[in-house]
């Protein structure tokens, strides 16, 4: 009876009960499950420490990597029929807006992972040296010298990357902390032809048609004026140069506003193409960057070009 009472203890918390219906479906490290339930670090481990110690988590190690997963024993040994009623718990709350949003966000913690080669991957389709990055940069070498501007760069990855092609690159952000980190980074890189800047989308620091490339990458939803913010990005390209968007087609993950700040659900396609015809420019084309099904977010590319 004490260990029946300490296990029903265990499961009287909601975030124990978070973690189970994750690793239930799939395995997955800390940090995953960090990104995924929105809590601390060390608060994950504590609730993954107590779930292994009553036998219903258990951990692999698997190149490098320490990963959690339902220990096979949670469906036997006498948790049989509890673990029937928690899936049936897990079912009914399937509708649930909490519930949705851990869906969301593991399911894009398995984007990231399907797309990063180096720790992740199909062995049976394994072709060494394949990587998304690796193709990207290629690309990269197709294009002239150009001088680009990354707007609401946060912590300056693709800044990075477009300043391994590039003249030049501007990156602007509105956090200063998060511009220290990204000055940081290219420091630590020895990447030396960007200039980091402070401030808002709405208000550029940079010069009228300075650029001939303006980058908005997952930045214009946390616009409060998408308009505003488009034609501050086309009043700095040159005639002739381009406009780049990548943002979130139109979505119901709610959440995003308060863990991540997002002012707009994303945009529906017509509306991505309006705004862009909106702020001046031709050939306006908006396709779908990625989308894979069961994941509540569509990544839209939207380009547009400044009239000569």
């Amino acid at each position: 009876m004490k260990d029946a009472s300490t296990l029903y203890r265990l499961l009287g918390d909601e975030a124990r009960l978070r973690l189970l219906r994750i690793l239930a479906t799939e395995r997955l490290n800390v940090t995953e499950l960090t990104g995924i339930l929105g809590l601390a670090q060390s608060g994950v481990s504590r609730h993954l420490g107590l779930l292994k110690e009553a036998g219903l988590v258990a951990e692999d190690r698997d190149s490098g990597y320490v990963y959690y997963r339902l220990a096979n024993e949670a469906r036997q040994n006498g948790h049989t029929p509890l673990w029937a009623l928690l899936e049936g718990q897990f079912t009914a709350a399937a509708d649930d807006k909490s519930v949705q949003a851990d869906e969301a966000r593991l399911q894009e913690v398995l984007r990231l992972r399907k797309e990063n080669f180096d720790t992740h991957g199909d062995g049976r389709q394994l072709v060494p040296g394949r990587s998304w990055a690796a193709w990207a940069r290629a690309l990269g070498h197709l294009l002239p010298a150009l001088d680009v501007a990354d707007l609401g760069c946060g912590e300056g990855y693709l800044t990075l990357e477009a300043a391994r092609w590039a003249r030049s690159v501007i990156a602007i952000d509105h956090s200063e902390p998060v511009l220290a980190r990204a000055r940081a980074l290219a420091a630590r890189r020895r990447v030396k032809n960007i200039t980091w800047k402070h401030g808002e989308l709405t208000a550029l620091p940079i010069h009228d048609a300075s650029v001939d490339l303006a980058l908005l990458s997952q930045a214009l939803h946390h616009a409060p004026d998408p308009s505003r913010a488009l034609a501050e990005a086309v009043r700095i390209v040159r005639p002739g140069g381009t406009l780049l968007v990548l943002d979130l087609r139109q979505h119901d993950q709610v959440w995003v506003r308060e863990r991540l700040g997002d002012e707009r659900l994303g945009f529906p396609d017509e509306e991505l193409e309006r705004l862009l015809c909106g702020a001046g420019l031709e050939d306006v084309r908006v396709q779908v960057g990625t989308r894979k099904t069961g994941d509540p977010f569509t990544v839209l590319i939207a380009s547009g070009r400044k009239a000569s």
